[in-house]
């Protein structure tokens, strides 16, 4: 009976995780290094009894964790967080990223590994543990701290990169190779998919959560949130794109829902037993003869890990302006693999380009620095004095005057730090409307692919295939029309503020003031607008009409949009104001830290 063996399966899995939890948990162990002992115990290699009689069924429940997963680490995803953090969050994330990709892919080259297996290493060791990393800043009570909120930052750009980076991988698997130019569309593609989702479903989502609400029935919001989860996780499917990002990025717009602390509440539990189920397999997976076997380069590989997560955090985050003692606590307090590096290691399994002992490999690697995260996060401040004695003179100063230096730019250059806030917020809302504009052309593009693939035009020979394109690329132009005046209004209001910048810094004639302000305010709008019309005139390609066909259809549209420009300036305002609701009702919903 199939139904007997899955609930056999099932109470194996959770009594014995359970038990063992319980025991992690009183050595003051990290509950996820408990899960993966429990697989290793009622797996296929530890002992002669087979504990699990369809391992597939289990590993199919393991996938769903990695939904879960990903979902709740997009739920604790705040674009506020990663503002305050800004600069240390990227360059930390980034120079980690590409130091341990190139560790790992040298590591297994040295090991006479094959180069996928090589690349796919560095990838697994290149992501910290969010999971870990947070579990065990909870346990010693360092959550609120200055540098743990650094490290949440980081966490966050390292999720978004490591997504990027699945995409790039799944690429490379596929082909067997990644060319720049195909590097550079696939991020591309990936920037603007998400920047579309996360402002289209911020202004959608959250309302719908909120009718949802009304009725006050968990059980509603609890259904609604998971189908959505589901739904959106089966549309990026569908566009070729991993499930993890799915998953990620519908947690993130759920983020900003001001039920975002219900939701978090009703969805724990779930969460809890699927990520448990997801650990476990991980487990299930780790033959102790293969660890055995690689020894050697699984020591290797976590003193790499920890050496280099260390050193590159650590260098980050001191070169964006923090003290030393800050920079170590972060550098040593992300110092493990985790969740990502098993989803990256079940894609090279699942496409078969990674060999099997790879897996139980970093499996090890991450269990050994998981026990190790909690001793290093204590050991930093006695470090960090430690280095500070015994650092050469010479070098001493030379951090010290970088520290000076840092502070002094911040200090002294208040027109910038005045304009600062402007320009940047300016130049996001820029980035957003191109992105969806972008986003428009593209989907015109998608419909008419399937309209001629999948349904039957033949009784519309009299409307030819150019009317169709300048019906198509007319309509695009007329939705992209208040997302273009709002880039042109944008500009301009960057241009009046880039022109008075000039101003101020001299002397110039009224004749000069007018030539300055017409080329900043006016000519750059024009510009960025013509330039976005080529960009997704390129990229829509084959929906543009003919020539003669395409002037028809501009001035046509052109005179529309004049006559509809101020409608269309209404209707861009509501949905901006609609959006930015969305963020303060979070904002003043969200406890305090």
């Amino acid at each position: 009976m199939h139904g007997a063996d899955f609930i056999k399966d099932l109470a194996v899995i959770m009594l014995v995780a359970g038990v063992v939890t319980v025991i992690f948990h009183y050595l003051k162990q990290p509950v996820v290094l408990g899960y993966i002992i429990a697989g290793l115990i009622i797996g296929p290699y530890a002992t002669p009894i087979p504990f699990i009689s369809d391992e597939n069924t289990i590993k199919t429940l393991g996938e769903l964790g990695v939904v879960f997963l990903m979902f709740g680490l997009g739920l604790e995803f705040s674009l506020r967080k990663l503002a305050k953090v800004g600069a240390t969050a990227f360059v930390a994330a980034l120079s980690q990223i590409i130091l341990l990709i190139w560790v790992g892919y040298e590591i297994g080259r040295f090991f006479a590994w094959n180069p996928m297996d090589s690349l796919f290493l560095g990838a697994m060791m290149a992501i910290s543990s969010t999971t870990i990393t947070v579990k065990a800043l909870e346990e010693l009570g360092l959550k609120k701290e200055k540098f743990a909120n650094l490290i949440y930052g980081i966490l966050i750009v390292e999720d978004i990169l490591a997504i990027s980076l699945i995409v790039m991988l799944t690429g490379i698997a596929t082909t067997g190779q990644l060319e720049p130019v195909e590097a550079a569309m696939t991020i591309g593609e990936l920037i603007l998919f998400m920047t579309v989702s996360l402002a289209a479903g911020i202004l959608l989502i959250p309302r719908l959560l909120n009718v949802v609400a009304k009725f006050q029935r968990k059980e509603m919001l609890l259904v609604t949130v998971l189908g959505l989860c589901f739904g959106f996780c089966l549309i990026v499917i569908k566009l070729e794109y991993s499930v993890a990002l799915g998953a990620f990025l519908i947690g993130a717009i759920m983020a900003e829902s001001r039920h975002i602390h219900t939701i978090e509440k009703l969805i724990e539990p779930v969460k809890d037993m699927f990520i448990a189920i997801f650990f476990v397999t991980i487990g299930l997976l780790l033959d102790p003869a293969i660890i055995w076997q690689y020894a050697l380069p699984i020591s290797i590989i976590s003193f790499a890990v920890i050496i280099g997560k260390v050193v590159s955090c650590s260098m980050g985050t001191f070169i964006t302006g923090h003290d030393g003692k800050t920079s170590m606590r972060v550098g040593m307090g992300k110092a493990q693999i985790g969740e990502f590096s098993f989803i990256i290691a079940s894609l090279g399994l699942t496409l078969n380009v990674t060999s099997d002992f790879l897996y139980p490999i970093v499996v090890a690697v991450s269990t050994i620095t998981t026990l190790f995260t909690p001793y290093l996060i204590r050991a930093s401040d006695p470090f960090s004095t430690w280095v500070g004695v015994r650092i050469p003179s010479p070098i001493k100063n030379v951090f010290i005057q970088y520290s000076q230096w840092i502070s002094q730019i911040r200090s002294d250059n208040q027109l910038r730090s005045d304009i600062r806030p402007f320009v940047r917020r300016i130049t996001f809302h820029v980035f957003v409307n191109a992105c969806i504009v972008i986003a428009l052309f593209l989907s015109a593009t998608k419909l008419f692919t399937i309209v001629n693939d999948y349904v039957d035009t033949s009784h519309l020979s009299w409307f030819g295939e150019s009317y169709q394109q300048g019906l198509m690329w007319a309509m695009s132009l007329l939705l992209s029309a208040p997302f273009m005046f709002a880039i042109y209004r944008k500009l301009e209001a960057l241009g009046l503020l880039l022109a008075d910048v000039r101003l101020h810094s001299g002397n110039y004639s009224e004749s000069d003031r007018a030539a300055i302000h017409q080329l900043f305010a006016q000519l750059m709008p024009v510009l960025a607008i013509i330039a976005l019309l080529i960009l997704v005139s390129a990229l829509s390609s084959s929906i543009l009409p003919p020539a003669g066909m395409l002037i028809v259809v501009a001035v046509l549209m052109a005179s529309v949009i004049y006559l509809l420009r101020k409608q269309l300036v209404k209707i861009h305002a509501k949905l901006q104001i609609a959006l930015t609701e969305s963020f303060k009702e979070n904002s003043q919903n969200s406890p305090p830290q």
